[in-house]
């Protein structure tokens, strides 16, 4: 809730492949209809072992590695140049990046820079004063109110702006705090002991620290433990209470809405508010009336620490890193150029994205994209004509909101620029930059945006994005440049690699407008139900099947998937495989292609799918994925999604007896 822009729904995306040299990414010792992901890619598993510097490897890292290169090599354009004009986008992006490198001002100052805030936090003596200061850090970018205000669209109306307003607070999915499996533990307990070293770095004694930790964490559970779970977090209408600002000043009476709303510099004349979960808000509620001062502090100078402690000295990144080491299981820090990277392409995002697409995505790409997205609207038109359990009614209203989808593609057509009046100074240290940044960024989002017409044309999203996204109140499929270039885009491939690579992305994109949570929406982006009571039961019976075989998949020993959970993304692989393969086939009939190193056509389409998801992860990665994500782990997208597929049977001879055989009437059969 404290992030200053839309609430929308992103599907992560990983793609890569390329029709040559199959062979050598496989594994013939083994059957496809045995394992597909070891016949697929075993070969490439096997040649391209995890390093230590990520927890998991693959198409989708090697081109965030290759990002960071290129976007290093924009930034040193204005790395050592200091005379540039105050303001000029090289001036913002040299500067942040010189005080970013500076290790060695940044270890002589350790943590002075939140010293005075510390401080601050550490003089108050009543319960007004440290509400106060509570809101006036928020607007900081300290996230030091464990509820918050952002400006969010009114989801019956998406045409709409209006105020969103939720709990803070906690930092994890429900389930960590209600009932943690032994993995979540582990990762719960990281994160206790990185916060009472945190204290401890910042001049408490052990015994301080470990009270003062405890005291937030009590806090934090306190509101966790309230919050609706993941499965249920995907039902819309769980998290939609829009009521007028009176009736919010009536209901949450223990939370000063005037004071906050003036303290963050909102807006005056905000009306209306859409409510995300109302009973971890009451928990709000008694928290900041009968908390006491000294467990109150103890949080908020915790979130002081948290909310930039990757900007103060060595010793605060390598301790989070230690704790990343437990979570994720990763073994060593990336070097500091990669992180500063990483922080001036977010921070800066627009500014660094008009760079990149001008050197790295030339308009023939985008246009060549855009017509495969065309392609691949039209193959999903051809299936849902072709479905025999829809209505006429319910069909034809599919195929308005398919067609009525925006397609961003490369960069978005309008750049947003709400980073013109960042304010970067070379005689402040990180922390107050980051300071004015937050604060400029609320401030560009309402001068942008607050009662003005929603422009759903946005691409929402920075080009150098590794990324793909639908978003179901606009109703638009996003293709950052980022992803698409080789290997996730090639237009020097032959066409069923790109299908089968970056045509499942596109074709998983526009299945999410008809996914458990996207199928909700109409082709505005309203909340609002279109199907006919019997084709949405038809739905749900079908997309069950789907739920419930997902569900059987363990991930790690003793670990498996939540079926309901990644519901969303299992459905969004399911329809973009069959949409990717009638696009396919529809090309095919126009221009054949013949076998290539002995494998056909639709071999090549679905061994170019494994190759999107081929990589190698430590068991940490996979069992945080599984616990704390709506995708389904990386090797669960082959080996559970293509037994779904019947197209896939077909084209390797799989039959009963194989490991992988799922009988055709347990498949699923949505799109």
């Amino acid at each position: 809730m404290k992030k200053l822009f839309f609430a929308v729904a992103l599907a992560l995306i990983s793609v890569a492949g390329s029709a040559q040299g199959l062979k050598a990414n496989m594994d013939p010792s083994v059957k496809a209809g045995d394992d597909f992901w070891q016949y697929a890619v075993g070969g490439w598993l096997k040649a391209n072992p995890l390093d230590k510097q990520h927890a998991e490897n693959g198409a989708f890292t090697d081109l965030e590695e290759l990002n960071k290169k290129r976007i290093n090599e924009l930034i040193m354009m204005y790395a050592d140049k200091k005379d540039l004009p105050q303001g000029s986008d090289g001036q913002k992006i040299g500067t942040l990046y010189r005080l970013y490198m500076d290790s060695v001002g940044r270890n002589k100052m350790g943590y002075e820079p939140i010293l005075p805030y510390l401080k601050q936090v550490r003089a108050l003596k009543t319960r007004e004063e440290l509400l106060k200061l509570m809101y006036e850090f928020d607007s900081k970018g300290f996230n030091t109110a464990p509820f918050g205000m952002n400006l969010s669209l009114n989801p019956f109306k998406s045409s709409e702006f209006m105020m969103g307003v939720g709990h803070g607070g906690a930092s994890l999915a429900q389930e960590y705090y209600a009932e943690p499996n032994e993995s979540q533990k582990k990762v719960v307990e990281a994160i206790k002991s990185l916060n009472k070293d945190y204290l401890k770095m910042v001049g408490y004694n052990d015994a301080d620290a470990e009270r003062m930790m405890q005291a937030e964490w009590a806090i934090e559970h306190k509101i966790g433990v309230k919050t609706l779970n993941q499965v249920a977090r995907r039902n819309p209408m769980l998290t939609i209470h829009i009521m007028t600002w009176e009736q919010l000043l009536k209901d949450f009476k223990g939370i000063d809405w005037v004071a906050y709303r003036d303290a963050m510099d909102y807006p005056k004349d905000i009306d209306t508010v859409n409510v995300s979960q109302l009973e971890p808000l009451h928990v709000v509620e008694d928290i900041l009336a009968n908390t006491s001062i000294d467990d109150l502090k103890a949080y908020m100078e915790l979130h002081v620490i948290k909310a930039f402690s990757g900007y103060l000295s060595d010793a605060f990144t390598d301790r989070a890193f230690e704790a990343n080491k437990v979570i994720s299981g990763v073994q060593e820090q990336k070097p500091r150029w990669k992180r500063a990277v990483s922080e001036i392409s977010g921070s800066l995002g627009e500014t660094v994205g008009k760079l990149y697409v001008k050197e790295y995505f030339p308009e023939s790409s985008k246009q060549r994209v855009y017509r495969l997205v065309k392609d691949l609207q039209q193959a999903f038109e051809d299936r849902l004509k072709e479905n025999t359990w829809m209505s006429e009614e319910t069909k034809a209203k599919a195929i308005e909101k398919l067609h009525a989808m925006y397609i961003n593609v490369g960069y978005p057509d309008k750049w947003e620029d709400m980073e013109k009046f960042v304010d970067i100074r070379e005689s402040e240290n990180l922390i107050e930059n980051y300071i004015r940044i937050n604060q400029e960024a609320t401030k560009a989002v309402f001068r942008k945006y607050w009662r003005k017409p929603v422009d759903k044309t946005m691409m929402a999203c920075t080009p150098q994005t590794v990324n793909a996204f639908y978003n179901p109140m606009f109703n638009s499929i996003n293709f950052p440049a980022a992803i698409l270039q080789p290997p996730f885009f090639d237009p020097e491939a032959d066409y069923v690699s790109n299908y089968g690579a970056i045509g499942v992305v596109i074709g998983h994109e526009m299945s999410h407008g008809f996914d458990d949570q996207g199928c909700q929406f109409d082709k505005d982006g309203n909340l609002k139900n279109w199907w006919t009571a019997d084709d949405k039961t038809k739905y749900d019976e079908r997309t069950k099947v789907l739920a419930d075989w997902f569900s059987k998949q363990e991930a790690v020993p003793g670990l498996k998937v939540n079926g309901q959970k990644t519901l969303g993304e299992n459905i969004g692989d399911n329809g973009g495989l069959k949409i990717a393969y009638r696009a396919y086939e529809n090309r095919m009939k126009q221009e054949p292609l013949k076998k290539v190193e002995g494998f056909t056509p639709a071999q090549r389409f679905y061994l170019a799918y494994a190759r999107v998801w081929a990589s190698n992860s430590t068991p940490e990665y996979i069992a945080d994925i599984v616990n704390s994500d709506v995708h389904s782990p990386n090797r669960i997208r082959v080996m559970a999604a293509l037994p779904m597929i019947d197209s896939w049977y077909k084209a390797f001879g799989i039959k009963k007896g194989d490991k992988m055989f799922v009988p055709a009437e347990q498949r699923a059969h949505i799109w």
